[in-house]
């Protein structure tokens, strides 16, 4: 399996960076795009990498916010035939409490039913492809600050995250976890996909972890947490922010950091 980071808020050598993340993944001749940022940059990036998004069989949107799915009607003009896998329940409907109300921080108004014919809504684990697996939570995880809201019934609600996924591929070394951004908890999420491959090896997790601006007690938990787990390497970066430190204090060698263009083998 080989995982190229198309784009992430670090730019890499002569490509962009936004806040956003895009992932490509190629396992046994299958291409799998996870998220497309917030633009159409990935897009270019993926140019300058050599990545040809035409040839994409899926693509997989981790969650319904804007920094995730921007750069899908980019990647439906260059790509014809791959559907884009969606969390049953995902729609135009999450905000961020901001100092000054709401914001709306979801899917572009409208993607969804404009590109319906590409939509594919799944629920409970499906497979993707042999090999490759998107795994609901098992409960939902309302944000722990109470920051990020749903729109339900006409009314704002802290968001359950129901309508986020994890990306579980298996390599011969054992499974890898694709979790974007994380909001249930890394920990949570290596349980989760624990439960859901008893007796697998879980090798991997890659996708930021939502620290940007957790306090450092906060930080300090969550690498203990996922050190206990035995998971033996942590590929981290986007909503992570400057916790870096702080994280491999705990994991030291098993925590790398992404930017774009960043391969993981």
């Amino acid at each position: 399996m080989r995982a190229t980071v198309l784009i992430d808020n670090v730019p890499g050598e002569g490509l962009a960076g936004e806040w956003g993340l895009s992932v490509w993944i190629e396992r046994a001749g299958r291409r799998i795009l996870l998220d497309a940022g917030s633009t159409g940059a990935f897009a270019e990036n993926a140019e300058r990498l050599g990545v040809d998004l035409a040839s994409a069989d899926f693509a997989v949107l981790s969650h319904a916010h804007y920094d995730h799915s921007g750069g899908f009607p980019e990647f439906f003009a260059r790509n014809s035939r791959a559907a884009l896998y969606v969390r049953e329940g995902a729609g135009e409907d999450c905000f961020k409490r901001t100092e000054d109300g709401t914001e709306y921080i979801g899917v572009e108004r409208g993607m969804l039913a404009r590109f319906a014919e590409r939509v594919r809504y799944v629920s409970g684990a499906h497979e993707l492809c042999p090999g490759a697996w998107l795994l609901p939570h098992e409960a939902p995880h309302p944000e722990r600050a109470d920051e990020l809201l749903r729109l339900e019934g006409g009314e704002l609600r802290p968001d359950g995250f129901e309508h986020e996924q994890s990306l579980v591929v298996s390599d011969g070394r054992g499974l890898v976890i694709f979790s974007s951004c994380s909001h249930a908890g890394a920990d949570v999420i290596i349980g989760e996909v624990s439960r859901a491959f008893p007796g697998e090896r879980i090798y991997s997790f890659v996708g930021g972890l939502h620290l940007y601006r957790a306090p450092r007690a906060e930080i300090e938990a969550l690498a203990r947490a996922v050190k206990a787990t035995g998971i033996e390497r942590v590929v981290t970066g986007h909503c992570t922010g400057e916790a870096a430190e702080l994280l491999r204090a705990e994991l030291g060698e098993r925590l790398e950091l992404f930017r774009s263009g960043y391969v993981i083998e």
